[in-house]
């Protein structure tokens, strides 16, 4: 099955799934318990805290476990931008966030007093950055943006912005949602001046329900919620509550691990089908590719021609191919792609567009598939009878 809805999700590896049955089968206790049960549990969640660091660069008291990257944005941004409201009560962000960016942007300005700046993408799906540092003044409480956007792949060198908004306010706070960017970039958060940084679990070959959050020492913070004292600060502040999903954070250690280490056989191996993907494109009249053309490699967005709605086409492929993609993000519920709004592409472009994403698991022949699956349905449709494998 050609599964190339990779930005939406990825299927858990065997590595990661070994790992959390495991855990739910040899190692249950409860890692905030004293006797040994409990000591086990904790030591499996310490070690995948240690592999994430490395990743991330970082030390392992900066890794806070969560229940997904929606709710490491929720965290961070919600912690960062309440403490500072007494003196800044103005928030910057790109056109394009992920809605568990922009959501809780809007909520606290809609709430809480807070004015909201938004840049939007240019034609190419580009964020200039002197324009996202433009709007940062002295009440500026927090910058956020997406390193790698989830529909085109246009990428955002998040170091260069850290750096130039800490120079023009080094009070503001800077988050980076960096859940489809971690371990396919080669940026660690720890040696720019990011304050925090955002990471999912189910894009990396690990299970959903569970993500991570970067937060640097030291910063100024006030957590989001009130508990137990799981996954607290060196300050002792709780950044996330709650009993630790131990099976799911072993598989997430796991597949990050993995991951680091494939990353640059991953990067190559997408940027060739990404390659024959836009080759095969360019046969096929009227389409239009709206990924910037230094994107991530493993994320394509184009749109069909006139008269192909994204919705035929991906039921076409999927029931006549056994190949699986998206019109977009998968968080906005069939909504027209919120990227390709904010970047104005007409409507009737929006109607016909197709997200391809690749992981490393992905081969040549899903591409072939993927090709000659849409050629047929172009043919089907122009001779008025569905598309035949």
């Amino acid at each position: 099955m050609p599964y190339l809805d990779n930005a939406s999700t990825t299927p858990v590896s065997p590595e990661a799934a070994d790992a959390a049955s495991h855990i739910l089968r040899q190692v249950w206790g409860n890692p905030s318990a004293l006797y040994r049960a409990g000591m086990e549990a904790e030591a499996a969640i310490e070690e995948a805290r240690s592999i994430l660091a490395k990743a991330l660069g970082c030390t392992p008291k900066e890794v806070f476990f969560t229940g997904s990257g929606t709710e490491a944005n929720n965290i961070a941004i919600f912690g960062a931008a309440r403490v500072r409201a007494s003196w800044g009560n103005e928030l910057v962000t790109t056109g394009y966030e992920h809605p568990s960016v922009s959501g809780p942007l809007e909520m606290l300005a809609a709430r809480e007093g807070f004015t909201l700046h938004q840049v939007a993408p240019g034609a190419d799906g580009k964020v200039d950055i002197s324009e996202l540092v433009s709007k940062v003044g002295p009440k500026t409480a927090l910058v956020s943006a997406m390193q790698v956007n989830n529909e085109t792949g246009a990428t955002l060198d998040v170091a260069t912005l850290a750096a130039t908004v800490k120079a023009k306010n080094p009070r503001c706070f800077v988050h980076v949602d960096g859940i489809q960017g971690f371990c396919k970039l080669g940026v660690k958060p720890s040696d720019t001046k990011i304050d925090s940084y955002s990471l999912s679990g189910h894009k990396l070959h690990a299970p959903k329900g569970v993500g991570a959050l970067y937060l640097r020492a030291g910063g100024n913070f006030v957590p989001l919620m009130a508990g137990g004292g799981q996954e607290a600060d060196s300050q002792n502040r709780c950044v996330r509550p709650g009993t630790e999903n131990t099976a799911h954070i072993a598989a997430l250690g796991r597949a990050v691990k993995l991951a680091s280490a494939q990353r640059e056989a991953t990067v190559s191996k997408v940027t060739l089908l990404k390659a024959a993907l836009l080759k095969g494109l360019e046969e096929i009249p009227g389409c239009r590719v709206h990924s910037p053309q230094d994107a991530y490699p493993g994320t394509v967005f184009f749109s069909l021609p006139a008269g192909y709605r994204s919705e035929m086409m991906i039921h076409h492929l999927d029931e006549g191919f056994d190949v699986q993609v998206s019109s977009g993000s998968a968080c906005h519920g069939g909504q027209p792609s919120h990227t390709l709004c904010a970047m104005g592409v007409p409507g009737d472009q929006i109607d016909t567009a197709l997200r391809v994403s690749f992981s490393g698991w992905n081969t040549p022949e899903d591409v072939d598939t993927l090709l000659r699956g849409l050629k047929e349905g172009f043919a089907a449709r122009a001779h008025g009878r569905p598309g035949k494998r």
